[in-house]
């Protein structure tokens, strides 16, 4: 039977819910759409075209939405400052809830937020898309069948041409203060930490905007990280790049173990492994070609479909909210080594804001 679920947020990116991950999920019969939330008269007319959304079914508060209609889950696709209240209102009708990253738009209210799930019972996941795209996928398929042997290093770049103004859709990301950090790496840095294998132990971040770059906040960085489990990582990510050499779904990976590398490069992946051979070259390009995997749904489209077998009694998300946790903290751990110019030791980071969370 479908889950009924509650649209929250059609904004830009809320759009593409609506008009591409909640349809898919709706013409396979994983569930039905009952009602639409947007504070923009005109946003919530466009999800009731793209949804056939009955015109008194659709709310400008999402409280409200919830009292009045029976659902299984709200999906949120608002800006991050505004999680919170949302999920708060789920809570309180006990709906489970899965949302856009990040859980939120600050460290504390991440982790109110988590404590606040755990409290209730509720499941939540968060929609940490980029990692399950179909190349990513497919990379973490080859690192985690052994093949590559114990990870040393990953390297990870990001680099798009977004420097003018709403050249990156939104007008919020252009007056934010880390929009790469919180809009780009969240993503970014939690597929390093995937393929890690481990939590991160330290990490070392410099960001900064170039004069050219059209935002009020950092829109370049390189994150250095240390992992629990030793593996090393760098990340080099850019807004403001002159071309956009490795964009979003473009980015390029390499993940170099004991016995080969394997790289992903504009969505082509290629494994090399060491052979007996005194001082081996080789050339990126040359390596063994790996065809991605292929599945019906990708990207959000398969998340919101794990998101209806967790709620069915299904194996429990990999991005639920407990464990997201990590990838926020990954976040604001490197925007307060920025700022700071020193690194930091991410577990403590994240125990420094827990009593604060725990209060609140």
């Amino acid at each position: 039977m479908a889950q009924k679920v509650i649209h929250v947020g059609i904004g830009v990116f809320g759009k593409r819910w609506c008009s591409e991950f909640l349809k898919s999920n709706i013409a396979d019969g994983t569930i039905e759409v009952v009602a639409l939330v947007d504070t923009d008269a005109k946003a919530l007319e466009t999800g009731r075209s793209l949804l056939g959304v009955p015109a008194n079914r659709c709310y400008s508060d999402a409280r409200v939405a919830f009292a009045a209609t029976p659902a299984d889950f709200c999906t949120v696709a608002v800006t991050p400052a505004h999680h919170e209240s949302v999920i708060d209102a789920a809570i309180a009708h006990d709906l489970d809830v899965l949302c856009e990253k990040p859980i939120a738009d600050t460290m504390e209210a991440s982790l109110r937020i988590a404590r606040k799930i755990r409290a209730s019972g509720r499941r939540m996941a968060v929609t940490m898309s980029h990692r399950f795209d179909q190349d990513k996928t497919t990379l973490r398929r080859i690192v985690r069948s052994g093949v590559l042997g114990r990870i040393n290093a990953i390297g990870f770049r990001f680099q798009g041409d977004m420097r003018q103004h709403m050249a990156w859709s939104s007008l919020f990301r252009h007056r934010m203060r880390d929009p790469l950090l919180i809009e780009g790496a969240i993503h970014h840095l939690d597929i390093i930490a995937d393929f890690a294998g481990a939590r991160c132990q330290r990490l070392f971040a410099t960001t900064w905007k170039p004069d050219w770059a059209q935002y009020a906040g950092h829109t370049d960085g390189i994150v250095t990280m240390l992992f629990e489990n030793g593996v090393r990582a760098v990340y080099e990510g850019s807004v403001s790049n002159a071309v956009g050499l490795n964009t979003f779904y473009q980015e390029y990976i390499r993940i170099d173990g004991e016995h080969g590398t394997a790289i992903l490069n504009h969505r082509d992946v290629e494994v090399i492994m060491r052979q007996d051979i005194w001082r081996q070259q080789h050339r990126e390009g040359q390596g063994q070609k790996i065809a991605l995997l292929a599945q019906p749904k990708w990207l959000n489209h398969w998340l919101i479909e794990q998101f209806a077998q967790w709620r069915a009694g299904g194996p429990p998300m990999e991005t639920r909210v407990e464990e997201n946790v990590q990838a926020c903290a990954l976040v604001f751990a490197a925007i307060e080594s920025s700022a700071t110019d020193r690194p930091i030791d991410v577990q403590e980071f994240i125990g420094s804001f827990a009593s604060a969370a725990t209060a609140a």
